[in-house]
């Protein structure tokens, strides 16, 4: 057939390229990729120069005429044309466009060319669903610590895209989960405070290489560990009471109710647990309840409670202090909370004048325990009422204390006083005891001046008592007035007689002569005796 001859018959053309489409797919095969509702070209080879006669086919079952060059010939549809008298541009491509065409070229020899058209779309709508434990209000999803969490992805793609899950943790780079082309849905069974970020799906079409992804921000939220606490203390200027609420531990920040009870009457509500309250909202023994919720649980929250009470105040009511030496006054502060304020002043010579340390005083406090210690005491400076006061929001205490400054004592002149005494009456019990028993101390005073001298034995016999007249007694207590002086000699006592023998300065010989002159004085003292009773009268 010659080039510019007249083509044949368009049901020859297809029953001849029927026979031709084996061939022509080997070896000559091009691909051409195309995307949904955009357009495509298919070129008919790739020749360059004069062009004969060309004519498009689809090949599915049976070869399907679409275009020619001819122009006797229209086309199948509006969307196919002719560029370049030879390549074939399909407009708004759909998914059914897709397979195998061929180009069948007259010029001077006849050619067949194939191309393989496939069709991409997407990937559109990706669909991201994380069952997390709750939402914020601004779309944040947040999960409870420790909980299982689902994740899928799903996207409208053909063919079906290839999914990859990527997470990034705060402040620090992306991390690659994974990828899978039929499974696009994981879990993370126990969640932590590292797990918590951006999580990111990606759908990727591997026709068109075409992707696109969506990147979901979860939050791990876990209550504190631990009970919350409440304080309260003074504000500046001691006109304010401050109640605060702490629960540490927790992520996010818990939020804080608090209630005056009873009653349930809100005194603030804030994420700070912070409230301010004045004194005419005070009163002794009062309770306030701080009510902490989490968004993470439990769901009853946590409380606790403050109650507020006033000062008492205890001390010494006086002190005494000597001049020129140092005195420590003591306040002890129980009860209050808040804790007072402890403050030490004058009420009579300043009587709101806070006293301050300084070279003279020393202020001390320990706790609720304040010591003002006074040195150098001085009666015209010093003496006088110091008042303690203890002062907190609910109320304020005072003690007074009464310093009494004295002369110091003469120490010498009391010691002298007490030894003049003790020496007094040691005289006078000496004196009576020689007025009332000198024989007593006739005795006392010969064993002292005895203690210098050698051993000295005493030999005592005693006879049976004699009656006698009271008229011999007087005669031989005259008689033994005129022997004292001589041993050995004899005393009567209670119709006793005493013989005595004295052994002095150790001299044997003459205890022994002693005892015998004893021996015949008291003989002859008998035979007398004896002879005057039986003269006549």
């Amino acid at each position: 057939m010659a080039a510019g001859g007249r083509a044949p018959e368009p049901r020859v053309l297809v029953c001849f390229g029927a026979l031709l489409a084996g061939w022509v797919a080997v070896g000559l095969e091009a691909v051409v990729i195309g995307e949904v509702h955009e357009n495509v070209t298919l070129h008919c080879g790739n020749i360059s120069g004069p062009r004969g006669l060309v004519t498009w086919y689809r090949n599915d079952s049976e070869p399907v005429f679409l275009l020619s060059s001819n122009s006797s010939l229209p086309p199948a549809e509006p969307r196919f044309s002719l560029v370049n008298a030879s390549s074939l541009h399909i407009e708004a491509l759909s998914l059914q466009d897709e397979g195998n065409y061929t180009c069948w070229e007259i010029l001077n020899m006849t050619q067949w060319f194939q191309v393989w058209l496939q069709v991409a779309s997407g990937p559109y709508q990706i669909e991201v669903h994380i069952s997390a434990t709750g939402t914020l209000p601004n779309g944040t999803l947040y999960a409870a610590k420790g909980s299982q969490v689902d994740f899928s992805c799903n996207s409208t793609s053909w063919p079906p895209p290839m999914v990859e899950w990527w997470f990034q943790a705060l402040n620090s780079s992306s991390e690659f989960f994974g990828h899978n082309v039929t499974v696009n849905s994981f879990s993370l069974l126990l969640m932590s405070p590292n797990l918590q970020g951006n999580y990111t799906c990606l759908a990727l079409n591997l026709l068109s290489r075409k992707h696109r992804k969506v990147t979901t921000e979860l939050l791990v939220y876990y209550p504190p560990p631990s009970a919350p606490q409440c304080r309260a203390q003074m504000a500046s200027g001691l006109f304010m009471l401050q109640l605060t609420c702490r629960w540490d531990g927790g992520y996010p920040d818990p939020n804080f109710l608090w209630i005056e009870e009873p009653g349930g009457v809100i005194v603030g509500k804030s994420k700070l647990g912070v409230e301010m309250l004045n004194k005419s909202q005070l009163s002794d023994g009062k309770k306030f309840k701080c009510a902490a919720s989490h968004v993470a649980g439990p769901e009853a929250g946590a409380s606790c409670v403050v109650q507020i009470r006033g000062p008492s105040v205890l001390s010494e009511p006086m002190k005494t202090c000597f001049v020129g030496s140092n005195v420590t006054l003591t306040c002890q502060v129980s009860g209050a909370y808040p804790p007072a304020k402890i403050l030490w002043l004058r009420n009579l010579t300043q009587p709101e004048v806070v006293i301050q340390s300084s070279s003279r005083h020393l202020i001390t406090q320990d706790g609720q325990n304040s010591t003002l210690t006074i040195h150098n005491c001085s009666q015209d400076l010093d003496e006088g009422y110091y008042v303690c006061r203890a002062d907190n929001p609910v109320g304020v205490r005072e003690v007074d204390i009464w310093l009494s400054v004295k002369e110091p004592l003469n120490i010498g002149g009391i010691v002298g006083t007490i030894v003049s005494l003790l020496l007094l009456g040691l005289a006078i019990i000496s004196g009576l005891m020689l007025y009332y028993s000198p024989v007593l101390c006739w005795k006392v005073g010969n064993t002292f001046r005895g203690q210098n001298m050698d051993d000295v034995m005493v030999l005592v016999d005693s006879e049976e008592e004699e009656e006698e007249e009271e008229e011999d007694a007087a005669a031989e207590e005259e008689e033994g007035a005129h022997e004292r002086e001589e041993f050995p000699k004899e005393i009567p006592k209670q119709n006793h007689i005493h013989r005595v023998t004295a052994l002095v300065n150790g001299n044997i010989e003459q205890m022994g002569s002693g005892f015998q002159d004893l021996q015949d004085d008291s003989s002859e003292e008998q035979s007398d005796i004896v002879q005057e009773e039986d003269r006549p009268v």
